[in-house]
């Protein structure tokens, strides 16, 4: 008889979750998955699902205008955002539907409750308990807001995909990669939208040029930014057209909004989950540690995905799902690298980027060739928008191999994934010199720069 009630518990059926416990599963291993929410986690329900739908939608106002220079005429036009929601809604049930099907597919049980660890070995669901061999914890994360006066007043990107109406002016505060996302699809819904960030530029860790190029852009189509700038508190008062929120800023000044958004952050979900009485330890910021197995303080306890608070991405998750359980039930050395992993924004336009910034590549290496290139994607010379594109290679001088490449413009997400397979296998600036590109694309525009852009100034 077996000592335990299964091999694998998993906490949480998000993207690293769902990938594990369904891997392992058909790998012949006894799981059991335990989830409070919603199945598929933060991407499916609250994150990249819904809001790349939402960036769908937002874009369709820009398209009814550019439409004109192509010689099309567009008549009335009426958004209804609650037909968007009601959508979105469907679309959503049916991907949780999938997962159960994989899940169940696979021969893991769903449980549906909150779980505890009771110790390195058991686990509590509501009155119940479960044994496993071994426990994963793959709960993710969630929205985290300052503590500024008013902040029971305020939303975050959770509930920004359940609103009942948009209102007609929007404040978002925050710099990251979810406000800079949320401003432009609830601009490009017909929302005013302010966004304030308390440093003196969006988007920490980028790219500076990448950094830039949006700040312009963002501020072409209309949307306020407000750097420099912090929130002192919030009130709330009610009208008869709904409520209104009065945001006083650190300088004294203060907007009038119907909605206030906060973007700042994201924390990994450890508490209440019995860590402290399994033995599991958490960093300063809650995050369980791991090592290069997933294994965390307790040898039998692995954590993966967003709890763990390392490259916060789905993909990643993923990969780390299926990495782990090779590693657990069936051997066959697969890892998962952590360098040269791609990312997308999906503002307006979108951001693409994989490798090394340009200062941490100097820092890196020293000497480096950057290649940088801004210009009117083709489109726009019919549209009449007045939108540049930046494309940027970074390539250590000493083995020509380009460690750094980062887009700003029409599909840079789409088009910085196929470069990552070329950063991956270590290509060399000579390499993309060599290849030919696909005429008309932006794409191309990577294998056509040859003007090396001036080295900075040696400093001092």
């Amino acid at each position: 008889m077996p000592k335990f009630d299964y091999d694998l518990i998993t906490l949480g059926a998000g993207s690293a979750g769902v990938r594990a416990s369904r891997v392992a599963a058909r790998y012949g291993a006894r799981v059991a998955v335990v989830e409070e929410r919603y199945l598929g986690g933060t991407c499916v329900n609250v994150g990249c699902v819904p809001k790349k739908l939402f960036v769908y939608a937002a874009h369709f106002g820009e398209d009814f205008d550019d439409a004109a220079g192509f010689g099309w005429t567009v008549g009335g036009r009426d958004f209804a955002w609650p037909r968007l929601i009601e959508n979105k809604n469907a679309e959503i049930a049916r991907l949780n539907g999938v997962y159960r099907d994989l899940l169940e597919g696979a021969g893991a049980r769903i449980i549906e409750g909150r779980a505890r660890l009771l110790d390195a070995h058991t686990v509590a669901v509501g009155e119940d308990t479960y044994t496993a061999e071994r426990i994963l914890v793959a709960t993710g994360g969630w929205p985290a807001v300052p503590d500024v006066p008013g902040r029971e007043h305020v939303i975050t990107s959770n509930e920004a995909f359940f609103l009942e109406s948009l209102p007609g002016t929007i404040v978002i505060v925050g710099g990251g990669y979810i406000a800079v996302e949320f401003a432009g699809i609830f601009h490009g819904l017909g929302a005013r939208v302010i966004q304030l960030y308390r440093g003196p530029l969006f988007l920490r860790g980028f790219d500076d040029d990448v950094r830039q190029a949006l700040a312009r852009e963002m501020g072409k189509r209309g949307i306020d930014l407000r750097f420099d700038s912090s929130v002192e508190s919030i009130e709330r008062r009610d009208t008869g057209d709904g409520p209104r929120f009065t945001v006083t800023l650190a300088d004294g000044g203060a907007i009038e909004a119907g909605l206030v958004m906060y973007a700042t952050g994201r924390r990994p979900i450890t508490k209440g989950l019995g860590l402290e009485d399994a033995g599991v330890a958490v960093n300063e910021k809650g995050a369980i540690v791991v090592d290069e197995e997933w294994r965390t303080s307790v040898p039998n306890i692995h954590a993966i995905g967003d709890v763990t608070d390392r490259i916060n991405l789905t993909p990643v998750a993923v990969a780390e799902g299926q990495a782990l359980a090779d590693l657990l039930f069936n051997p066959s050395g697969r890892s998962v690298g952590y360098d040269g992993v791609p990312s997308a924004v999906f503002s307006q336009p979108p951001v693409g980027t994989v490798g090394l910034t340009e200062a941490e590549a100097r820092a890196r290496y020293g000497a480096v060739d950057v290649y940088r290139s801004t210009f009117r994607p083709l489109k726009h010379t019919l549209s009449g928008r007045d939108e540049q594109a930046m494309m940027k290679l970074i390539v250590d001088s000493r083995s020509d191999r380009v460690v750094g490449v980062h887009m700003v413009g029409p599909d840079a997400g789409e088009i910085i994934q196929g470069i990552a397979v070329a950063l991956k296998c270590g290509a060399t600036k000579a390499q993309f010199d060599a290849t030919i590109g696909i005429h008309p694309t932006t794409a191309e525009e990577f294998v056509l720069m040859r003007e090396k852009a001036p080295r900075p100034a040696p400093a001092g």
